[in-house]
C-alpha cells in the first residue's frame, strides 16, 4: 500500500470525504461532565455537550481525546475508552466522523475553559437542560455498554427541514 493507493477520487460523490472529531463523556457516579458552549461558539452557543473537538493532523483518536480532554477542563482518564462512531452527512462534502469516548473521573479540579462553562449534570436530569439535540439519544447507549459488547455506529443526517435524523446500525 502507499500513499496514492489511499486518495479519493473528489468526483466520486458516493464517498464520503470526513472531518475527524471526538466527543468525550466523563462520567462521576451518576453525573456527567458537559460542558456549556460559550455565547461566541460558532456551533451549538448556550447549549451542553460533551466534551471534544477536531482531531489534529498526526494525532489518533484517543490522543485526540485526551487533548481535548485536557485543554477543556483541566482532568485526565487514563481509561478513556471509544463506545461509538458517528457519520455526520451534511448533505455536501466534507461530512464529520465523530469518536464517542467515555471515561470515569478519578480526581482533579476542573479548571475554565475559553469554550465555555463546565458543569456535572446528573444524568436523570438530562432532559430538563438545555442539550445539544443528539445527547438524550447517546449518553443512555453510552451508559447501556458492558465491557465486551459492540460498540455503537450511527449515521446523522437532516430532513429538507434540517431536522436531525439519526440511524443506529445494528
Amino acid at each position: 500500500m502507499n500513499k496514492v493507493d489511499e486518495q479519493i477520487n473528489p468526483k466520486d460523490l458516493n464517498r464520503y470525504s470526513l472531518i475527524p472529531r471526538t466527543l468525550i463523556f466523563l462520567f462521576r457516579g451518576d453525573e456527567v461532565l458537559l460542558i456549556k458552549g460559550s455565547p461566541q461558539k460558532k456551533l451549538w452557543p448556550g447549549k451542553y455537550n460533551g466534551l471534544g473537538g477536531h482531531i489534529e493532523k498526526g494525532e489518533d483518536p484517543l490522543s485526540a481525546a485526551r487533548r481535548e480532554l485536557l485543554e477543556e477542563s483541566g482532568l485526565e482518564c487514563a481509561g478513556m475508552a471509544l463506545c461509538g462512531t458517528i457519520i455526520v452527512d451534511t448533505g455536501s462534502n466534507p461530512g464529520v466522523a465523530i469518536y464517542v469516548f467515555r471515561g470515569d473521573y478519578q480526581s482533579g479540579n476542573l479548571v475554565p475553559s475559553n469554550e465555555g462553562t463546565l458543569e456535572w449534570v446528573n444524568v436523570k436530569n438530562i432532559q430538563k437542560v438545555d442539550v445539544v439535540e443528539d445527547l438524550t439519544t447517546i449518553i443512555p447507549r453510552i451508559l447501556a455498554l458492558e465491557k465486551g459488547e459492540q460498540l455503537f455506529s450511527a449515521i446523522y443526517s437532516f430532513d429538507s427541514a434540517d431536522n436531525l435524523q439519526i440511524s443506529f446500525v445494528n
